[in-house]
């Protein structure tokens, strides 16, 4: 399968079907004939040219698609026929968490984007001591809105059908003392002997922890490990924070994923 991205929004190709424009709607789909699409839809209906009759993917993020014929466009309204539904799931058989400490610039929602690409089925953004961005209050809320966004724009590119979700924000004592339901938790440490190859029994349910940039303090590790996370070591390379997480997460869908498939 291959994907193209549009700046605006992306369609996927395959073998089977011509490019279709995907857009994620938050209205529930379920038995539907009809709808007036939503503005931020409409908008992409207006930037691509699309024309009364051209046919897009429409979900809910309550799993599956819809397959689905524009009707009617105007300058701010389009409708559309919903033809039929599609129950694809796209989901790998394992389910990752990702903590991630927060990291500055574009490198956190550069790590969100890719991570829906590469499967994460939720994100837990963490306050760590060398976190160099700090949020909280609204600074926090609209930051959060906003990876959420990023998400959303993820799945539409990628194809996936359900929609992780992005945790309110911890601070990294917060989250140890929570103690997530896991079979596996992993934080990654270039001071780690640990290797994937090294865990016997493939986790169906895993957390994986990453660190900011200058990674967790020896202190934070230490935390860490007291608290049962299993050090992990990718290679002899240390790897920069938007980078670390990604790696980590392609080589766990290699191993009990759906990458080898």
């Amino acid at each position: 399968m291959q994907l193209q991205q549009n700046k605006q929004n992306t369609a996927i190709t395959t073998d089977f079907q011509h490019t279709m424009p995907r857009f994620f709607v938050a209205t529930p789909l379920a038995g539907l004939r009809s709808l007036s699409l939503p503005d931020h839809v409409v908008r992409h209906v207006q930037v691509l040219r699309l024309k009364e009759g051209d046919t897009i993917t429409l979900f809910d993020g309550r799993g599956g698609e819809y397959q689905a014929t524009l009707t009617a466009i105007a300058k701010r309204d389009a409708d559309c026929d919903i033809d039929r539904f599609d129950d694809s799931s796209r989901e790998s058989p394992l389910w990752l968490g990702l903590a991630q400490a927060i990291s500055s610039g574009d490198r956190m929602e550069f790590t969100l984007q890719k991570g829906v690409e590469m499967g994460v089925s939720v994100f837990q953004p963490l306050m760590t001591e060398r976190s160099i961005v700090k949020l909280a209050g609204d600074r926090a809320d609209k930051r959060l809105a906003r990876w959420q966004e990023i998400i959303v724009s993820a799945c539409e590119q990628c194809g996936r059908n359900t929609i992780p979700e992005v945790l309110p924000i911890l601070t990294l004592k917060q989250w140890l003392a929570a103690k997530p339901d896991g079979d596996a938790h992993l934080v990654l440490s270039p001071l780690g002997t640990q290797r994937l190859a090294d865990i016997a029994t493939a986790p169906s349910r895993a957390w994986l922890m990453a660190g900011p940039e200058g990674g967790l303090s020896a202190a934070e590790e230490t935390a860490a490990i007291d608290g049962g996370w299993t050090p992990l070591k990718l290679g002899p390379r240390i790897l920069r924070t938007e980078t670390a997480a990604l790696a980590a997460a392609a080589a766990m869908q290699t191993v009990w994923g759906d990458y080898g498939a």
